[in-house]
């Protein structure tokens, strides 16, 4: 890596000045012309050639080639077109395969600004790729179009490279001018000398040297190129049509990306004005990212088709996004780029991203990204802000990537220095999440490795109001315009759903231990999913989201605690007396206790339009999106009941459809079904054939220390792997995923996405508890997935469960993976002969047998 071993430049009297090149050296030329740059190059490839070394050339520019004669050299074209990650990862790979003492011409790095139009850009690549080299001992020729690049910019470059040059042209003849060579000095090597053939005749004379550069034209002010790209765009709002529609098309593509569906929606409905003003709100440069993307397209969709019916019911937003590029810079600049690159290579996947995660929990930020990061929270004050994933490929069209990426709530209180040190954890912990195994497993389950995953970022005001120590918003959740996983036959599937929950909508995202979003059928909101006499309360929401302001926490607190307080509404709106707590609390001669009380919602659905609003809302925007849609919102009502609902989030919803309606069998012996029952499952009308059950047996489960609980979870992994491509049920006591092993198998879905159905069995006696997970993450990764899922519980008058169908047959589990013996007794796997699963949406029908 960088030997004293002594490279020609071709100019025989230019060696002298600088004494030589040296293996590892990376020189850069500041050229006014391609031409020039290519005066340079040819001198240095000829020597190149004549001492036998290993000539490439990497080609990206749209200029002519640099090289007339391609005779002995290796030529790779590179399409910068495809983006930083691509382009730099290819040619790492390049370097790589060619290996040491290589001698590389690049075309003009200037020309990359065409593709990416970023200064910052272009100083990263070359941070990341001029080291490699040198490591190396190749020597490698590039140029850069003098006045086009921000001081900083080549303030970075001449910091990285080892030789940086000026060459100017001044009448015909050209001079060159070393403004850096490392590790090489001589009283007259800074000085401009006239390349005169292969002579180099320093100009030392201040007359002479005065003469040459007085007349040369400098530029003062070096905006990047981004800068430049905006205000272009600007200036063509006063400009014809064909411009505006020109600059729109640019914007759209360095802001969203090109040729999607995505891009397409995005097109018709943002113009020119609106891209300017996502740009002016943007930190840095690059893409805004999927979840941004889906929220800003959602809200001007309902604001172009229909604003009378929904602007006055729509909350303002005023977000802010972390372009896509600064993700890179932040990994060059706290020299993460070789692990990356190690990490992205098959053997490296996943064992060198506990380690990449960790330096990106603990890099530090550019200098110019922390003024902008301040300016931002100085812009919200104190308002909690939430600071939330924006991937690339996130909430696109197939890929959703639901709850693979963290989202953090910065509360927002403290001193300035604590808020932004609160906030930089929290960018932090978000691009950390891209080295979280769910992600990379789900990278890989659908296919995206090969795909840069670059993560910009989301910030929004967090929803709601101050309500003494606590902040939070009246109501948050999730809705699908379709809802095709229904419990009843009379509910309108094309109505859609929403899953509901008071205070933050955190709980409506995951399945949280003891509690119960309230599923709302938006045809018929009034009607719930079908919970026994009395279990109204044990299956609701107990406690609520909230952040903490004096503590400075996003914490949970009781429901009971938090309703009757002053929350600047009828909180009757949201709950309802549990009048049989209350009957039995008297009874035990507690009459002074406060009244309890059960989120039920009723009186929102009876008393306000929320419901209808959000039908219609979820409607047009499936309408336009032409496909299903999922959303994410909250809801904050006044005194008189009037509300306003802010639009968080909007993505496609990953659906298979209904599907053609089953023929199922007789019921005539019921001993033959595994289960049947009705309602409570989703995955639309089937018929499939299954391979092998895979049964957790509750009594066994429970006997097991929690975390030998655990290691049933990864035994589950195990087979999950082993019987990839085969049709395998999964059957087993509570929830699937939950972290709570009391409650049911803590696994990751990771461990279970190969499955072709699972089922959650319900122990009420033992607690084990199964949650129609309708709208949260975990639903999101089974529709994906394409699994079918169903709950039964065991007792009720419409639903069989035979399990001796299963244990009574021999547990193939040890042929399958080595298996623990103690387990034996807790997983029993069959392989089946025959056995299908059936499923009716009309009838509600789902039975095995």
């Amino acid at each position: 890596m960088g030997t004293n071993e002594r490279v020609s430049t071709g100019l025989k009297g230019f060696d002298a000045a600088i004494d030589m090149l040296r293996l590892g050296d990376n020189v850069v030329w500041q050229v006014d012309t391609i031409s020039d740059y290519m005066h340079l190059v040819t001198p240095f490839v000829r020597q190149a050639r004549e001492d036998g070394r290993n000539l490439i050339y990497i080609r990206f520019g749209p200029h002519d080639a640099l090289l007339d004669d391609m005779d002995g050299i290796r030529v790779y074209y590179v399409d910068a077109a495809q983006g930083f990650e691509s382009f730099a990862t290819k040619i790492h790979n390049i370097v790589k395969d060619e290996g040491r003492k290589a001698f590389y011409v690049f075309d003009c790095l200037t020309d990359l600004l065409k593709f990416w139009h970023s200064d910052l850009m272009i100083g990263n690549f070359f941070r990341v790729t001029c080291p490699f080299l040198y490591d190396l001992d190749t020597v490698a020729y590039f140029a850069l179009k003098r006045n086009s690049h921000t001081y900083d910019t080549i303030a970075r470059i001449r910091e990285t490279t080892q030789v940086l040059l000026d060459l100017y042209r001044v009448k015909e003849n050209y001079y060159i001018h070393p403004l850096k060579v490392w590790e090489r000095y001589a009283p007259t090597m800074f000085f401009p000398h006239l390349i005169d053939g292969q002579e180099a005749v320093c100009i030392t004379s201040s007359a002479d040297a005065a003469a040459l550069f007085s007349g040369y034209t400098w530029n003062e002010e070096r905006l990047d190129y981004w800068a430049v790209t905006l205000q272009n765009a600007r200036n063509a709002l006063s400009g014809p049509p064909a411009l505006q529609e020109e600059k729109k098309k640019l914007l759209l593509s360095l802001l969203i990306g090109e040729d999607s569906k995505m891009y397409d929606l995005c097109y018709q409905y943002f113009s020119l004005t609106s891209l300017l003003r996502i740009a002016a709100k943007e930190i840095g440069t690059g893409f805004i990212g999927g979840k941004s993307v889906g929220m800003l397209l959602a809200r001007k969709i309902l604001k172009v088709e229909d604003p009378q019916r929904f602007m006055h019911l729509m909350e303002p937003h005023d977000s802010y996004y972390i372009g896509s590029d600064i993700f890179y810079t932040y990994i060059v600049q706290n020299n993460c780029w070789d692990l990356r690159m190690r990490q992205k290579t098959q053997e490296g996947y996943f064992c060198c991203a506990g380690e990449l995660k960790e330096k990106l929990l603990n890099g530090k930020f550019p200098r110019h990204i922390q003024e902008q990061f301040m300016h931002m929270l100085e812009y919200f004050g104190q308002s909690p802000i939430i600071v939330r994933s924006s991937s690339l490929l996130e909430d696109n069209f197939g890929n959703a990537f639901a709850g693979k990426y963290e989202s953090v709530f910065c509360v927002n209180q403290g001193t300035p220095d604590e808020r932004y040190e609160a906030f930089e954890n929290a960018v932090r912990k978000v691009y950390a999440s891209t080295m979280n195994e769910d992600a990379l497993s789900y990278r890989i389950n659908r296919g995206l490795v090969d795909l840069d995953e670059q993560m910009a970022i989301l910030i929004q005001r967090v929803s709601g109001d101050y309500y003494g120590d606590n902040f939070f918003p009246h109501i948050a959740g999730v809705g699908n315009s379709s809802n095709l996983y229904v419990w009843n036959k009379d509910i309108d599937m094309s109505a859609g759903m929403l899953r509901l929950v008071f205070g933050l909508g955190t709980r409506a995202v995951d399945r949280i231990s003891g509690d119960y979003p309230r599923i709302v059928c938006l045809d018929n909101p009034l009607q719930a999913p079908l919970v026994a006499y009395g279990d109204q309360q044990k299956f609701s929401q107990h406690r609520v989201d909230l952040l903490d302001l004096r503590q400075n926490i996003l914490t949970d607190k009781a429901a009971d605690d938090i309703l009757p307080g002053g929350i600047r509404t009828d909180f009757r709106l949201f709950a309802d007396p549990d009048t049989l707590t209350m009957n039995r609390l008297r009874d035990l001669g507690y009459r002074d206790r406060k009244t309890p009380y059960i989120l039920s919602f009723q009186n929102l659905f009876k008393k306000t339009g929320f419901a209808e609003t959000m039908r219609d809302m979820l409607a047009l925007l499936s309408e336009k999106y032409d496909y299903p849609v999922d959303i994410e919102f909250t809801a904050n009502f006044t005194e008189d009941g009037s509300y306003l609902v802010n639009l968080l989030q909007c993505r496609p919803l990953q659906t298979k459809g209904l599907g053609q309606p089953v023929s199922l069998p007789s019921l005539d012996d019921t001993k033959s079904f595994l289960f049947y029952s009705k309602g409570n499952f989703m995955g639309g009308n089937v018929r499939l054939p299954i391979d092998y059950v895979v049964f957790v047996d509750a009594k066994a489960y429970l006997k097991l220390p929690e975390q030998e609980k655990y290691s049933v979870a990864r035994q589950i992994g195990s087979i999950n792997s082993a019987l990839k491509g085969r049709n395998a049920m999964l059957i087993g006591p509570g929830r699937w995923g939950t972290t709570t092993p009391s409650l049911g198998v803590p696994v990751h879905f990771t461990e279970i996405c190969n499955m072709a159905a699972i089922c959650e069995v319900a122990y009420q006696e033992e607690g084990l508890m199964p949650e129609l997970s309708y709208g949260s993450h975990f639903f999101q990764d089974l529709v994906e997935s394409d699994i079918f899922y169903t709950a039964l519980f065991y007792g009720d008058k419409d639903v069989i469960f035979n399990p001796a169908l299963i244990t009574d047959h021999e547990n193939v589990l040890a042929d399958i993976i080595p298996s623990t013996p103690i387990l034996n007794d807790v997983i029993h796997v069959i392989e089946t002969k025959g056995m299908e699963l059936y499923s009716d949406i009309i009838t509600q029908t789902v039975l095995c047998k």
